[in-house]
């Protein structure tokens, strides 16, 4: 099995900057936000599969 990793440019658009106060924030949007929420919980339950663990970091 081959296992395929994004580019990090498919997040372009995905992934945001803000500025509160003195600090930059990254922001996901809702769609990556609730992805990686979803594999966060997986993560606690120790259901990650491979390709889910490669996403992840």
């Amino acid at each position: 099995m081959m296992t395929l990793i994004s580019r990090p440019s498919c997040l372009i658009g995905s992934i945001r900057i803000e500025k509160i106060d003195k600090f930059h924030l990254f922001k996901f949007n809702d769609e990556l936000q609730a992805r990686m929420e979803e594999l966060l919980e997986r993560k606690k339950l120790d259901l990650l599969t491979l390709e889910e663990v490669i996403e992840l970091e």
